[in-house]
């Protein structure tokens, strides 16, 4: 009875579109982390650029 019901009441085409939300919605939440981790990886790996940089001798100060 309570399946018969939940047929009535929601229809497998809707259930079809909310489990597709579902899984776009977790795949975008798998793809905003790896933006997150590749722009710290970027970041860091200016950082390092620019304390090399710094760190060498101006070649006009001799």
């Amino acid at each position: 009875m309570a399946k018969a019901l939940f047929g009535h009441v929601v229809a497998p085409r809707d259930l079809r579109v909310a489990e597709e939300i579902a899984v776009l919605r977790s795949r975008v939440a798998r793809l905003e982390v790896e933006v997150a981790q590749l722009r710290a990886e970027r970041d860091a790996v200016i950082a390092r650029e620019l304390l090399a940089m710094a760190a060498e001798e101006p070649a006009l100060s001799r």
